[in-house]
């Protein structure tokens, strides 16, 4: 069996409720921890193993954690076979309530979380990240903003283009979605 038909047999095997709750945002979501605690039996049955990596990479003077989860065939030992996904999350210049570690830890496991949807195709998109149930084509980034190479930028509820961190957070709070500035002067 190749490494892309044990990543097949994972994919159709795994999953992964979400079994978390958001309070304040009244929605379930998973965590990178439950996408780990179910591949775990599927990776020893297929003898596969997981690794998850992170480094810290610089983009339009912005920090970003990139996390790369790799799946290696063990049974090919010793010319081991893999996969590899990679994922951005980007750091919060700082977050009330928590200090620098934290703040990239928070990231991290953001990353990784995305990485691990990646390479097992877990659709999260009615997960905590996309509180807009609307169906929408993506649109282009606005041209102020810096995109890291695959990275994840959350989009306007209404329009659809995509926003920066920081106008997604604000409008979420004020109006319950996310909007962009045009839509947010439109509510």
């Amino acid at each position: 069996m190749t490494i892309y038909e044990k990543l097949m047999a994972i994919q159709q095997a795994l999953q992964a409720p979400k079994s978390q709750f958001n309070s304040f945002g009244g929605y379930k979501y998973r965590s990178c921890e439950d996408v780990l605690s179910a591949v775990k039996p599927l990776l020893a049955e297929n003898k596969c193993v997981l690794l998850l990596n992170d480094s810290i990479e610089e983009v339009g003077g912005r920090i970003y954690v990139k996390a790369t989860a790799t799946l290696k065939d063990v049974a090919t030992l010793p010319e081991t076979q893999e996969i590899t996904v990679s994922a951005f999350a980007r750091e919060e210049e700082s977050k009330k309530g928590m200090d620098a570690s934290q703040v990239t830890g928070a990231a991290s496991s953001y990353a990784r979380k995305y990485a691990l949807n990646g390479l097992f195709c877990i659709d999260d998109n009615k997960d905590s990240d996309f509180t807009n149930t609307q169906t929408r084509e993506p649109k282009k980034a606005p041209e102020t903003a810096v995109k890291a190479p695959d990275s994840f930028f959350p989009q306007c509820a209404d329009c659809g283009i995509d926003i920066p961190d920081n106008v997604h957070d604000y409008s979420v709070k004020k109006y319950g979605r996310p909007l962009c500035r045009n839509c947010q002067k439109k509510a």
